[in-house]
């Protein structure tokens, strides 16, 4: 018996998949169907997928061709596998040709022809057609438009702002100064505006009814968060916060590792974020034209103290520095959070330094995040017994950017909130900073 092997991803298997596999199963008497993970896909680089793991095989065990699925998890599992299964033939589609020629020294390597004019990335392409528009000035917003190229079917089309010479990934953008000129070329838009407009721009957006990505906070206060959601709901739109660290397939882990009872029970988290570079220690007469600390920072800090101890705890203190009250630029502030079970904090400066890491302790070992954490790859788990360490890795492009758009533009065409922030989440967010705003519990040193 000839065993035949081969792979693919196989998102939303089209005539081109199955003419490749009748051919590949015409080679031999056993056809193996190796289906990448949606793990794997990522350190590859493909986060575009329109398709679960599970659909996607569904839809090769629905052709009748494989005789056995596999699912491919690691780089070099081609081997492993080609050894384990007694492989006779490894085959896949030409446009990988020579990519493969060191599996000869295992079985026999076959280039199969693929099907012109059909591939999934136009077939996700077609189906998928979304148009963002900017709001703001941001700095960030370059990394946006240039992310957003990773996507299919997702394109920038214009700015509401000022134009800036030095951003040269804007430069064949459309730009306006008129944001209802803006939201009349868009399907939707990525808000990057100073943070006391972001609800106006949200709310006139989702009116106007174009769906809405929002860099945290999405509003200055819970109650106007609450009412944005509410709008989305019921326009059946879609309203996400911009966090990018929550896409971050190492922080995900981490969390889910961490309310999973991987360390025990967690009684800490401490969550560190700051940054000189913004130029909050500059003249008076600019701040007002700075994120302060608490809206630059403070969204991604408390992301997983809410994710692993929730949204209601029984106190809270600021101890804030400011650089300017009357604009209310604060250079350093520390949030202390106590809960029912544990306690959390977090420190957040524009105009101050520190280590930017993130430890989540627990009643048997704690989880340790290097800085930056919120751009994590990389994180180990600790214990009292060092030899009992562990260390995890996972690949991260785009510094999450690109995964927020993908499932941005997932939850536009399925009509679905796929966000990793929840609601309650950015309600909390929003709350958090109008107490802020108000002075509420502060402390000022």
């Amino acid at each position: 018996m000839t065993k035949v092997i081969t792979y693919g991803t196989y998102d939303l298997l089209h005539y081109g998949h199955i003419r490749l596999l009748e051919r590949a199963k015409a080679l031999g008497d056993y056809l193996i169907v190796g289906i990448t993970s949606d793990d794997y896909d990522k350190t590859r680089g493909k986060i575009n997928n329109q398709q679960s793991l599970m659909e996607r095989v569904a839809a090769v065990k629905a052709t009748g061709l494989a005789d056995e699925i596999v699912v491919e998890e690691y780089e070099g599992q081609k081997i492993d596998d080609i050894r384990r299964l007694g492989v006779d033939i490894f085959t896949v589609g030409s446009d990988w040709e020579g990519k493969f020629d060191y599996l000869n020294e295992y079985c026999k390597v076959v280039y199969l022809p693929r099907t012109e004019g059909v591939s999934s990335s136009e077939v996700r392409a077609e189906k998928r057609k979304l148009r963002i528009g900017l709001v703001g000035t941001a700095v960030f917003r370059t990394k946006f438009v240039k992310e957003a190229k990773y996507v299919n079917g997702v394109e920038v089309v214009g700015v509401c702002a000022s134009r800036s010479s030095d951003e040269s990934e804007l430069k064949d953008l459309f730009y306006t100064d008129n944001y209802d000129e803006l939201l009349e070329k868009v399907d939707a838009v990525y808000i990057i505006s100073m943070p006391e407009k972001h609800y106006e721009h949200a709310k006139k957006a989702l009116l106007a009814g174009k769906h809405v990505l929002c860099e945290s906070p999405v509003a200055l206060t819970k109650a106007e968060c609450k009412e944005l959601f509410t709008i989305a709901k019921e326009r059946n739109l879609i309203l996400m916060d911009a966090i990018k660290t929550a896409y971050s397939t190492a922080y995900e882990r981490l969390v889910l590792m961490a309310k999973g009872g991987r360390i025990g029970k967690v009684v800490s988290v401490d969550a560190v974020c700051t940054s000189l570079r913004d130029g909050i220690s500059i003249e008076r007469t600019d701040l007002s034209k700075k994120w302060n600390s608490m809206c630059g920072w403070a969204p991604a800090a408390m992301l997983p103290i809410f994710q692993i101890f929730g949204t209601r705890y029984d106190s809270k203190v600021f101890y804030t520095m400011f650089q300017s009250k009357k604009d209310n630029i604060d250079a350093f502030t520390k949030i202390d959070f106590v809960y029912p079970s544990g306690v959390a904090t977090v420190k957040v400066a524009k105009g101050a330094k520190s280590e930017g890491e993130l430890v989540i302790s627990g009643t048997k070992g704690y989880i340790y995040v290097p800085a930056p954490w919120w751009k994590t790859d990389y994180f180990e788990v600790r214990y009292e017994n060092q030899e009992e360490n562990k260390r995890f890795f996972y690949q991260l492009d785009g510094e999450g950017i690109r995964y927020e758009i993908v499932a941005f533009a997932k939850a536009v065409e399925s009509k679905r909130n796929m966000s990793y922030v929840s609601q309650d989440i950015s309600e909390a967010i929003s709350g958090v900073i109008e107490d802020f705003d108000k002075r509420k519990d502060l402390i000022e040193i």
